[in-house]
């Protein structure tokens, strides 16, 4: 019976056994054939940990790791930077391409808190495990494994990846992230902005002569306390961070220059433009009530991170058909799972189809979540890298049924295009969303 999420008339395609999917027998002996060499790729990660666009030494593991396999083509320092890389596997027949990103990069003082470490040895595992199995069946298509640089801290590199062509013949885009709360190939993130503020003023002395001054940091207060007003009338999932860098020199001036920095993000990049909106015409009122010169600099960051629904179910499929199935369990078919945090994923899944599938590993002693010294250490228990493995399992799958099951491409595609029409208008919070799923 078709099914009516969000509006669209889904159709599901039915496969031959839905209780144990074709090719996962042969996707598990090639990962446990790669049990011991990935772990020790994701040790030397973990061990190593670099900072975006600095991964020099995961570049170079990395691309060892894959051009140790046969049939796989190599270029390293691809797409204008140093660290980036890709791995081709073509079986010289036609079919879909497939892109399987792996992140490098760490964080400043913490290292692999965010378990990049897990992301990329996940990913290339899938590669291979996918790229094996397409050839024993001899079934058509194409494989890539993108190393992908900086990540963290807005440095872009899938964009970066994006714009120097990476992507321009790619069907499906898949990545896969660690964190102790979710484990969900339907993962929705935040979009987010960055805004550099600056105030001109004209300095004068307070006690002296101070209506000959212009007071910036009057302006830069004006606008702060206008987003603060704002904030009552803003959505629940809208997040508006404000700082002041600069407040002025000595406290018996008027003063010359005021300056502040806001990150803004919201639940789709749509609503994060209306919410940018708001926010910049707080910054013009402080200077329209002063007469001081605003310079407002934006530094772009991620788009949210739509998911193809017709991807995760797929994977599902492979998860849910392995024994032993960590908690917490997949959310129900169709609906979102919500995540705060932004990805440079984000920006692929408006470019092409994309799965972004979060992960739960064992957490730490303290539960800390990703970005603590807690998920750090957790990203290299053997425990977490079993549940990567597992996994690179259901992504591999996932990559076989878009290449093996006739039409399954084209109706991704047509739920890309749904969705991509979708967000083009759509304002709706994580509870609005879910009541919908």
């Amino acid at each position: 019976m078709d099914e009516e999420e969000d509006g669209f008339v889904l159709v599901p395609r039915h496969f031959e056994d839905d209780n144990y999917p074709s090719y996962l027998s042969d996707i598990e002996q090639v990962v446990l054939r790669l049990d011991d060499p990935s772990w020790t790729l994701n040790c030397y990660l973990h061990d190593n940990p670099e900072l975006g666009f600095a991964e020099h030494k995961a570049h170079d593991a990395l691309t060892k790791f894959m051009g140790s396999h046969a049939g796989w083509k190599i270029t390293p320092s691809a797409y204008g930077m140093d660290t980036a890389w890709v791995a081709e596997y073509d079986t010289r027949r036609p079919g879909p391409v497939i892109a399987f990103n792996a992140e490098m990069d760490a964080l400043p003082n913490l290292g692999h808190a965010c378990g990049h470490n897990l992301i990329a040895v996940a990913s290339v595992t899938a590669g291979i495990a996918t790229a094996e199995t397409l050839q024993r069946h001899k079934i058509g298509g194409k494989v890539l494994v993108i190393g992908t640089p900086a990540e963290e801290g807005g440095g872009g590199g899938k964009i970066k990846c994006l714009e120097a062509g990476a992507y321009d013949n790619v069907d499906v885009a898949i990545i896969s992230h660690p964190g102790i709360l979710n484990n969900s190939p339907m993962v929705r993130t935040t979009a987010y902005t960055h805004l550099d503020v600056s105030y001109r003023g004209r300095a004068a002395h307070a006690a002296n002569s101070p209506w000959s001054g212009i007071n910036a940091l009057d302006a830069l207060i004006v606008a702060y306390n206008a987003v603060s007003v704002l904030r009552q009338q803003t959505h629940p999932d809208d997040i508006i961070g404000l700082q002041i860098t600069d407040g002025g020199n000595k406290p018996n001036v008027i003063h010359a220059h005021a300056a502040g920095v806001a990150v803004l993000r919201a639940t789709s990049s749509h609503r994060l433009q209306e919410l940018r909106r708001k926010v910049i015409a707080c910054f013009q009122a402080g200077a329209e009530a002063t007469g001081a010169q605003v310079h407002i600099e934006e530094t772009p960051g991620y788009k949210d991170h739509v998911p193809n629904r017709v991807l995760a179910a797929s994977y599902a499929r492979y998860w849910r058909a392995m024994p032993d199935a960590p908690d917490p369990p997949l959310p129900p078919p169709g609906q979102y799972t919500w995540v705060k945090a932004s990805t440079d994923q984000g920006n692929l899944s408006y470019a092409l189809p994309s799965m972004n599938v979060s992960f739960a590993i064992p957490p730490g002693e303290k539960g800390g979540q990703p970005h603590s010294p807690d998920f750090a250490k957790a990203s290299r228990t053997r425990g977490a890298f079993q549940r990567a493995m597992r996994v690179a399992k259901a992504m591999a799958g996932t990559a076989m049924d878009v290449c093996a099951t006739p039409g399954l491409l084209g109706d991704v595609q047509a739920q890309w295009r749904r969705d991509m029409a979708s967000m083009a208008g759509q304002e709706e919070s994580p509870g609005n969303a879910a009541s919908m799923a």
